[in-house]
């Protein structure tokens, strides 16, 4: 399975170059408590985003951000524990604190934290957790694990081997421009009917995000 360790910007703003006035505006609320401008003081730090790049001060932000439960942060620290940036690296910690943002609804935790199950890191191997989480992330509409859910499915790993089901999920992802989506859903629809490729339309066209 694909990792997808990317750091994320917190809500409050958007996802352009952070410049030295952002920061200072930043500073002054981070020192109010602000857990969102904490978490996106850990991204500038860990970005190099109008403030010289250091992994240790973006470490100290994140976590002060995740320790509010900021689920954005402690996917973020998580990623930090995982890449050992900032942080010694530790698959433990980086579950526990994807784990964290995970429960709250983190897609991407959710789809990061069945990376981590499938391949036996921080946890035992576990292919029940693996689509449990991947599930959950396919559920909200996170295009890559719609992606490796129709994976599965194609290939019966994990759970039971469903020609529509994949065709669905490869689908869904292929709806949002995900590449190997549309391969996927092409290759599996050669082995199936007609009336199969016309159900799993059905179902993608009737489809709805979770949240």
């Amino acid at each position: 399975m694909k990792k997808l360790w990317v750091l994320l910007l917190s809500a409050c703003l958007g996802l352009g170059t952070l410049v030295a006035q952002d920061i200072n505006t930043l500073m002054k609320r981070a020192q109010k408590g602000d857990a969102i401008a904490h978490s996106n003081l850990g991204v500038a730090y860990a970005s190099g985003q109008g403030v010289p790049q250091d992994y240790a001060q973006a470490v100290k932000w994140f976590r002060l951000a995740a320790d509010q439960g900021l689920a954005v942060a402690q996917y973020n620290l998580g990623v930090m524990y995982y890449i050992g940036r900032g942080v010694p690296q530790d698959d433990a910690q980086a579950v526990k604190w994807l784990r964290l943002a995970a429960d709250q609804g983190n897609a991407e935790a959710q789809f990061n934290l069945s990376v981590m199950y499938a391949n036996g890191r921080g946890v035992p191997q576990d292919d029940a957790q693996k689509v449990k989480w991947l599930r959950l992330a396919a559920d909200q509409g996170f295009a890559e694990a719609q992606f490796n859910l129709g994976g599965m499915y194609g290939s019966g790993q994990g759970v039971p081997q469903d020609f529509v089901q994949a065709h669905m999920w490869f689908n869904l992802a292929a709806a949002q421009g995900n590449e190997n989506g549309k391969k996927g859903r092409d290759l599996v629809a050669k082995i199936m009917t007609p009336q199969q490729i016309a159900q799993a339309q059905e179902l993608a066209r009737n489809w709805k995000p979770k949240k």
